[in-house]
């Protein structure tokens, strides 16, 4: 399973989900002029991002279940 090409991506996105959430959250509580302006952008982008991880993990339990 660790080979599998779609199961790494699906776990690069769930990292990149962590990451982004962790910087949101990191510049929501520092505040400032940078959390005004990016801020709601940041978590839509980890909105956007953790719908794809949510699809890519589907997709990969989907086509295992029906490899095997």
């Amino acid at each position: 399973m660790a080979n599998d090409p779609l199961f790494l991506l699906a776990v690069g996105a769930v990292l990149l989900v962590g990451f982004v959430l962790l910087f949101g959250l990191g510049t929501f509580l520092k505040g400032g002029a940078f959390n005004r302006k990016y801020g709601n952008k940041v978590m839509r982008i980890r909105v956007a991002a953790q719908a794809v991880a949510i699809l890519l993990i589907l997709l990969f339990v989907l086509i295992r279940r029906q490899m095997g």
